[in-house]
């Protein structure tokens, strides 16, 4: 597999470049402090600099460029497959508030793009879960009925725009598509302007719940704030357990032009072929982008640059006019019991809150959670709390197989990955990198291009876990809890906060 199989860089992030916030260097006193600028955080922020709160969003590096910056963004209720499963196991009612709730989120972020007249590329477009097999046939007439008794405008269809023919598929209309950089970007300047303030490769290290709330950052600065949100995607502190809860995948994309008319007209996806989802965007002329996603897998257990030749097959299969422009990669983030934890950080928090577990739904996952955050903070009612409240039992004694499955895969890596055989360095070609023993330690060693090591400690800074190499990307990857180092040890997504440890080899 050759460098076509490399990662590049995600098309929102090179159509809409924006410039640097600083750091914080100071102690710091306000209302709130959000950690993470990503949607679900600057989403919280700027609902709270409305609520007329001072706010500070601490960003460990930059704004909008995290998981954010690497989504497919469609901004959609309908998520694969869900109603018929919370109508089983929360009840009609409790179907009924999730499609509320992601549904008012939609319509929310379209009256924040007309207000703030900000070119986001908006567009509504139907959105359907589909199926090629026929046996899948009744789950997705079971999920169309599901999601219409939620009150989705939802029906059950056999035809699409897609160019192979459907066994069926569940539609849902009047969903919409954006930028998601565009959209974020206009928020950001919104709530500078309003007085919120932003800062940018601000690490936070520590959080103590007193009152006010203090917050370490790498930097040596104290943010001090009554109230605290964690919005960093896998939360960074694990005082709740919510690790426990949760496990990440990390599912590649493609994306290229396609004439106009070839347009399939909606967002797409499938749970089958190891996920397949496909949405367009506007583009110069008389051609669309095609944004094809899947191949997902658990960071640090697979070599994506197969995947990703899988992936590109299947798109330029479907689409033989796809001249592919982009390759980039996204990571989620997923409940064991299928839904966001969105409010107190844990039972005793007062001031703590926490937004994680979107499941590759973060669009109207994020805004839903801005809202719901702000009315908690600012003591408003909200007709969903319960329905997301991190704190819930029931749903999580009902999920107990997948609970105990996620977290026998964790203690399997903990304990399995020691026992790998490692390879001598020698053997390692220039942009390659693997795990080796140096010492009676494991360490983790890249050789770049022009045959210079790297060696930093193979043990992730979280909990303990052995990263491995992805080579696509050329980052170290940890598959208990999904944090990512680049080839020097720097941490380039969490929950890890601190890189990995320098190794003389």
């Amino acid at each position: 597999m050759g460098e076509e199989q490399q990662v590049s860089s995600s098309y929102w992030l090179e159509t809409a470049p924006d410039g640097h916030h600083p750091a914080l260097d100071t102690d710091l006193d306000v209302d709130v402090a959000v950690i993470g600028a990503g949607i679900a955080g600057l989403s919280t922020a700027w609902e709270l600099t409305r609520a007329g709160r001072s706010v500070a969003v601490l960003e460990a590096g930059r704004v909008a460029a995290g998981v954010t910056g690497h989504t497919t963004a469609k901004v959609t209720a309908l998520h694969t497959l869900v109603y018929d499963k919370l109508r089983r196991t929360r009840g009609p009612e409790g179907a009924r508030l999730y499609a509320r709730s992601q549904s008012e989120a939609i319509g929310h972020a379209a009256r924040i793009a007309e207000e703030l007249g900000v070119d986001c590329e908006w567009e509504t477009r139907s959105a359907y879960t589909y199926a090629r097999d026929p046996g899948r046939v009744a789950h997705l007439r079971a999920e169309a009925e599901a999601a219409a008794e939620a009150g989705l405008p939802a029906s059950f269809v056999t035809e699409t725009g897609l160019p192979f023919p459907v066994a069926g598929a569940v539609q849902v209309t009047g969903q919409a598509q954006f930028h998601p950089r565009k959209y974020l970007l206009a928020l950001t300047a919104d709530l500078v302007e309003r007085g919120g303030r932003i800062f940018e490769d601000t690490t936070v290290l520590g959080l103590d719940e007193g009152e006010p709330c203090r917050l370490s950052t790498a930097t040596g600065a104290t943010v001090r704030a009554r109230d605290v949100v964690v919005a960093t995607h896998y939360p960074i502190f694990d005082r709740a357990l919510l690790f426990a809860r949760l496990s990440t995948r990390r599912e590649l994309v493609v994306a290229g032009t396609i004439p106009a008319g070839q347009d399939p007209d909606g967002m797409f996806i499938t749970p089958d072929e190891d996920t397949r989802s496909v949405r367009t965007a506007p583009h110069q002329g008389d051609r669309r982008l095609l944004i094809v996603t899947g191949e997902h897998f658990t960071p640090g257990t697979s070599d994506p640059r197969a995947r990703l030749e899988r992936l590109t097959a299947w798109a330029t299969g479907h689409f033989p006019d796809l001249e592919v422009t982009h390759r980039w990669a996204t990571q989620d983030t997923e409940p064991t019991d299928t839904v966001p934890m969105v409010g107190p950080l844990h039972h005793g928090a007062r001031h703590a809150y926490v937004a994680t577990g979107f499941g590759g739904w973060g669009m109207t996952g994020g805004i839903m959670a801005g809202r719901l955050l702000t009315a908690q903070i600012t003591g408003e009612e909200c007709e969903w709390s319960g329905l997301y409240d991190p704190r819930r039992v029931k749903p999580q004694l009902r999920e107990a197989p997948t609970f105990l499955k996620t977290q026998a895969k964790v203690a399997g890596h903990f304990v399995g990955d020691r026992l790998r055989p490692a390879p001598p360095v020698e053997s390692l070609p220039p942009g390659e990198g693997a795990v080796v023993r140096a010492d009676g330690h494991r360490v983790a060693v890249y050789r770049d291009e022009d045959g210079g090591l790297h060696a930093v400690s193979a043990r992730c800074t979280h909990l303990g876990c052995l990263v491995d190499f992805n080579a696509a990307e050329r980052a170290w990857e940890c598959p208990c809890h999904g944090s990512r180092f680049d080839t020097d040890g720097k941490v380039i997504q969490g929950p890890a906060t601190k890189p990995l440890e320098q190794r003389d080899l």
